[in-house]
């Protein structure tokens, strides 16, 4: 019998045992990957907060801002509502937002294969990223922990928190910290604050449509607010019914049933002017301290009284078409009020402090200031006549010329040529140089029209300026914001710095003592209050802007008014509508502080005879007596008026001419005289004389007769 061969095996293919290596490989690689990974996941486990931590952590930077009694009057940045654990969300709010965010949130441990499957594909067939497949514990991990960066490595940490996540908390205490914590538009973050803010109730009572709604913003909630876009809304909040259905949270009929068109919106709280003064104060935060996470508080300057009063200030005497501004400034700087427009729903351009023009003869505050330091009185005599510099020929508005007078007669009814005088002799660079030094931040020209008021300025910085005469010539640096605190610390406390002397003390004096002249008797007539005020008026060409800029009891205040556009508004000088706003405003401000006295008493320019004590301070201030207990001024009680005609700042005429006392129809005369408004001569005085009837007193100044048809001058400067 033969001996069966034994064969022998057939070699093997170099390439089997290639690939037969390679998925060793592979399988070796993967296991060290999944083992990495749960590594990672388990460290990453470790240090996660807890569940109660989580709850507590904000999203962003929260900002409550309190006006001087500590009256909340704004907040801003992320809004929280009330933290609603699990069992008291609506389980119409759960479904939906599984539903439309992550239908397999109950099944995948935190990473959804299939939908990182699916996002790759929309990837290959676009050409880029469409869909992330976020779950929603990824979504948490992101918002929580992360950023919004489409990129792998933060993907890739994304997964890995996603994953840690699910290990340490369960589902149910997910869904709770994502439902609290996700952003859904207008600064709510949660449901609770999202459903108060868009239908002024709580989440814990939402509806299904609510629910629907609201769902349906996590995807853009810029894109898909119902306050923004309604319509937007309506159709998201029906992808979320018909998500709701496929998933089996409702049926088709409930889905059917429901009407998100007919859902009631919260309506927006209304922004009032305070607004102005928040969008001017916070920004300064960012120069004050250097807290950027913890909520704050932030403790600000603004008086809500004050506030309510220059609103309606500005609003009563604006002129039609026109926009107007208010700053106020007590002694130390602080920001009492302020008032940027008329309304500032509809527009929040603040005019205080961004607005730039021109002041008219506002600025002719820094001219006599230059004037006074370089040794020019009160007193001192000028000629007020026809004057050309380097080409330029000013005009008063009257077109006459009024001879010799004093400075405070020339300031007093805003003699131009004077002013333009005044700034030749001490420099048209000393000028601007006294400006910028009282705090005017824009450029300033030294054309010779400049003392005019021929360069743009802002309000804020012109009130800024008046407030350091008010000071005695010490800086005054307008600030709102007096203290800042976070976690309950105090972090920031203003401290105001007088150490910075601008001019002399007497050298303010003087200039209070003409603008005191001004108020009492000059172009800023309408401007009294009952007790002493000094100010200016300013009016620019064709009466496209008017100033008023006045101090009186420690507080300084500033009025703009014109159109944004620039063009001219008939009828509106620096002596009537702003004028007027600021007597309205000041009134209610100062009624519980007390009388001040400057430190010069008011003196009458020559052009006046010896008026009674009203004609200094209009009608007479009674204390206590003209205030209610709020502290709010009473109404006046009818009594003879100063009579209004037309003054070189605008004022109008009354239509029936009051009754006049007799040293106040003296007074009245003498002005009808020097302006040239006693041609033809009429029987004003009701007694049957003749304003220059023989026996009438010439003024005890050596003047010549002014010459006839004289109007009052008015501060427009001439082009």
């Amino acid at each position: 019998m033969a001996r069966a061969r034994t064969s022998r095996p057939a070699p093997r293919s170099p390439w089997r045992r290639r690939l037969i290596v390679s998925i060793q490989i592979l399988v070796g690689l993967a296991v060290l990957a999944i083992g990495a990974l749960v590594v990672a996941v388990y460290v990453a486990r470790s240090q996660l907060p807890s569940f109660d931590q989580l709850k507590s952590s904000p999203n962003g930077q929260m900002i409550r801002v309190h006006a001087a009694d500590g009256t909340v009057i704004v907040s801003l940045g992320p809004s929280y509502g009330e933290w609603l654990p699990y069992d008291r969300i609506p389980t119409v709010m759960r479904d939906a937002t599984v539903a439309v965010e992550d239908r397999r949130f109950y099944q995948h441990p935190g990473v959804d294969p299939i939908g990182v499957a699916r996002s790759v594909m929309v990837r290959y067939e676009r050409g880029r990223w469409i869909q992330g497949g976020s779950t929603i514990t990824q979504q948490l991990a992101r918002n929580v922990f992360l950023n919004n960066q489409k990129k792998f490595g933060r993907k890739f940490r994304e997964w890995i928190l996603a994953l840690a996540l699910e290990r340490k908390f369960s589902k149910d205490q997910i869904l709770e910290l994502y439902l609290n914590k996700v952003y859904y538009g207008g600064g709510a973050y949660g449901i609770d604050a999202a459903s108060r803010k868009f239908f002024g109730h709580g989440a814990d009572s939402l509806s299904l449509s609510e629910a629907a709604v609201i769902a349906g913003l996590v995807k853009a909630p810029s894109n898909y607010s119902p306050t923004a876009d309604a319509q937007a809304a309506v159709g998201r909040a029906g992808v979320v019914l018909d998500a709701m259905v496929r998933s089996g949270a409702i049926s088709r009929t409930q889905a059917d049933n429901a009407d998100p068109q007919g859902l009631k919106l919260a309506p927006e709280p209304q922004q009032n002017s305070v607004r102005y003064f928040t969008d001017w104060a916070l920004p300064q935060l960012d120069t004050l301290i250097d807290e950027t996470q913890a909520p704050l508080e932030v403790w600000t300057t603004l008086d809500l009284g004050m506030q309510r009063a220059a609103d309606a200030a500005i609003r009563s005497n604006a002129p039609n078409g026109a926009q107007g501004a208010l700053v106020s400034l007590d002694r130390d700087g602080a920001v009492k009020a302020m008032v940027g427009g008329k309304d500032y729903v509809s527009s929040i351009y603040n005019r205080a402090t961004q607005a730039q023009r021109q002041p008219g003869s506002a600025f002719k505050l820094f001219v006599y200031l230059a004037a006074l330091e370089a040794g020019h009185k009160p007193e001192d005599t000028i000629v007020d006549e026809p004057v050309t510099i380097d080409g330029w020929s000013p005009r008063n508005d009257s077109r006459h010329f009024s001879g010799q007078v004093t400075l405070r007669t020339a300031f007093a009814y805003s003699l131009n040529t004077v002013a333009a005088k005044l700034g030749q002799e001490v420099g048209f660079t000393t000028v601007a140089d006294m400006a910028r030094r009282f705090g005017i931040t824009t450029p300033v020209n030294t054309h010779p029209s400049m003392v005019l008021g021929t360069s743009d300025v802002r309000l804020i910085d012109m009130t800024r300026a008046f407030a350091s005469v008010a000071a005695k010539g010490v800086a005054v640096a307008p600030y709102g914001i007096t203290r800042v605190t976070a976690n309950g610390q105090t972090i920031y406390t203003h401290e105001v710095d007088r150490s910075h002397v601008l001019v002399a003390p007497y050298v303010a004096a003087e200039m209070t003592d003409l603008l005191q002249t001004a108020v009492n008797t000059g172009t800023g007539r309408q401007a009294q209050i009952g007790r002493p005020v000094a100010g200016k008026t300013g009016t620019t060409t064709s009466t496209k802007d008017g100033w008023f800029l006045g101090f009186s009891s420690g507080l300084t205040t500033g009025v703009w008014m014109g159109r944004d556009d620039a063009k001219p508004i008939p009828g509106l000088h620096g002596g009537t509508a702003p004028a007027r706003a600021f007597a309205d405003f000041m009134k209610v401000a100062v009624a519980n502080r007390p009388i001040e006295q400057f430190d010069t008493q008011v003196t009458l320019p020559e052009w006046q005879l010896e008026p009674d004590e009203e004609s200094y301070f209009g009608q007479p201030d009674n204390g206590a007596a003209m205030v209610d207990e709020n502290g709010n001024p009473l109404p006046a009680q009818p009594q003879a008026q100063v009579g209004d005609e037309q003054d070189g700042d605008g004022s109008e005429p009354p239509q029936t001419p009051p009754a006049r006392t007799q040293p106040q129809q003296q007074l009245d005369d003498l002005i009808d005289r020097v302006t040239g408004r006693d041609a033809p001569r009429e029987d004003r005085r009701g007694d049957g004389r003749d304003p220059a009837a023989p026996g009438r007193q010439p003024l005890a100044t050596g003047r010549q007769p002014l010459p006839p048809q004289r109007q009052l001058p008015d501060e427009r400067p001439y082009q």
